[in-house]
């Protein structure tokens, strides 16, 4: 058996962790040989309902779950953790501004980002309570004794929209789309990149020439298609965010194939195509065999395009303006 891998879940009894929690513990991710502790961090008021989630987890008999711990606080919760996956966030109210629920959001990712410091020392982060993006640059600047690049904002369920809308268009199966790229805030101004995305190995243009669908209807499915859950069922993604969460830890695990690109929000300095430092921005990426990232560099895009993650670019740079107190230099 290999060494146990602690795995802090937060909002662990709400709809994303509960579809989250049993596939991490069933071995899918990290193995059936490597035995996973998992920590679920509740609120207090929401102990009870983590307790049942651990009954059921317990229920599953999962050869490779060891333990579940429950913490109704994250200093406590993160202690020793080797992945933090920060599910929990306030969520966004009917009537409620954008900006008004980034603000309510900033002092719970201040105190989470100064709990990581209790982590191990390999801790990567994964931030999918939304804003996620402003939430994983607040989170980030204030576990100083980690580096920025083991904090990730997730927009995996963006490339797994966008490549089933294509997928869907070209009559091919989703493991046929590879190099989409998500670029920007997993926001409605994200851009899904089918400029240099390739179907069977072939640029994704020999394949789908329909340039208002690609532009139009597309763009805007995967942009709107969160609001179109809510609208259709009542409530927001959850199955399917668990599984992009999944997906991610996969990919981060995992060498990114040559001819493919994995994408997540991470911190945008130095990288190379010109986007604002300090900020926590979608690109595409590729991971090595000991799990670090690299921004897949060498990607043109049209003048449109441009202008659209110009959009995106601006729309994180007002984020960071409305939680600037928020940040520590």
């Amino acid at each position: 058996m290999n060494k146990p891998i602690r795995i802090a879940v937060t909002g662990a009894a709400g709809q994303i962790g509960y579809s989250l929690l049993f596939r991490l513990a069933s071995g899918e991710v990290f193995g059936k040989d490597t035995p996973v502790i998992l920590h679920l961090i509740e609120l207090p008021q929401a102990i009870q309902a983590a307790e049942g989630v651990a009954m059921e987890l317990h229920d599953c008999a999962f050869e490779s779950l060891h333990a579940v711990e429950i913490f109704d606080n994250p200093t406590a919760g993160f202690e020793g953790v080797h992945w933090a996956l920060l599910v929990g966030s306030s969520p966004r109210r009917a009537g409620m501004l954008r900006k008004e629920l980034i603000s309510i959001n900033a002092p719970i990712f201040v105190d989470q980002g100064k709990a990581l410091l209790k982590a191990d020392t390999s801790i990567r982060c994964v931030v999918v309570g939304n804003p996620c993006n402003t939430n994983a640059l607040i989170a980030l600047s204030h576990a100083q004794d980690i580096p920025s690049s083991r904090f990730y904002a997730m927009t995996a369920l963006d490339e797994t929209r966008a490549k089933y809308q294509l997928a869907d268009k070209a009559g091919c199966s989703v493991k046929d789309v590879r190099k989409l790229a998500i670029w920007g805030n997993h926001s409605n101004t994200m851009v899904p990149d089918y400029e240099n995305t390739l179907i069977n190995g072939k640029p994704l243009r020999e394949m789908i020439q329909d340039e208002t669908w690609l532009n139009k209807t597309f763009m805007s499915t995967v942009q709107e298609r969160g609001a179109q859950i809510i609208q259709a069922r009542g409530k927001s993604s959850a199955a399917s965010a668990a599984s992009a969460c999944i997906h991610h830890l996969k990919a981060a695990t995992a060498i990114t194939p040559a001819d493919d690109v994995f994408s997540a929000a991470v911190l945008s300095d130095n990288n190379p195509y010109d986007i604002a430092s300090g900020l926590v921005f979608s690109f595409p990426l590729q991971f090595d065999h000991a799990g670090n990232h690299s921004i897949y560099p060498g990607l043109a895009h049209s003048s449109a395009l441009k202008d659209k993650i110009r959009h995106t670019e601006q729309d994180l740079l007002n984020e960071r303006e409305v939680v600037k107190d928020f940040l520590t230099s």
